[in-house]
């Protein structure tokens, strides 16, 4: 028979900082690696469809030739195909991932407090000292983490300091 205090569900893997960041920065190339494929597949999908239409420059759209109205409309395309790489990107990680996304959610979630707690304020930069990092994107191993912090206290220093 089992006693009260156990519990029939696992508790999530407790991940250690050098497994989270890893982890993020193996996410984060799966998006980046998804944009290259997705762009190539919106600028297809576009020459497809505006490649087959009839463009008569009699008859101009908006006051331009068709032929310019289809050619930014497939560019369009084409960045929407970029848009929507990191999104399928992330989400093919996430459903590859699933057995961790609790413990790496909980993680997650830590960062981003101590990113709010580190970073800086903005309103504070100046065209010779702009933000770095704000959001801690580049963030991908405790190296990175600690340049970002040293990087977010030169800021610091430099806004209450400026060099004249």
């Amino acid at each position: 028979m089992r006693s009260a205090s156990t519990s029939s569900s696992t508790a999530p893997p407790n991940l250690t900082w050098a497994e989270f960041l890893s982890i993020r920065r193996a996410k984060r190339r799966w998006e980046l690696t998804s944009t290259i494929p997705m762009t190539f597949v919106g600028l297809g999908a576009g020459v497809a469809y505006f490649g087959s239409l009839e463009a008569d420059a009699a008859q101009p759209i908006f006051g331009i030739e068709p032929m310019w109205v289809y050619a930014a409309a497939t560019m369009g395309c084409m960045g929407l195909g970029y848009l929507i790489g990191p999104t399928l990107g992330g989400t093919l990680w996430r459903t590859t991932h699933r057995r961790m996304m609790s413990a790496i959610e909980l993680k997650d979630k830590e960062f981003h407090a101590r990113i709010v707690k580190h970073r800086v304020d903005p309103s504070r930069q100046s065209a010779m000292n702009p933000v770095p990092d704000y959001y801690g994107e580049k963030i991908g191993s405790l190296h990175d983490y600690r340049r970002w912090l040293r990087d977010q206290a030169k800021f610091n220093k430099k806004a209450m300091w400026p060099e004249d």
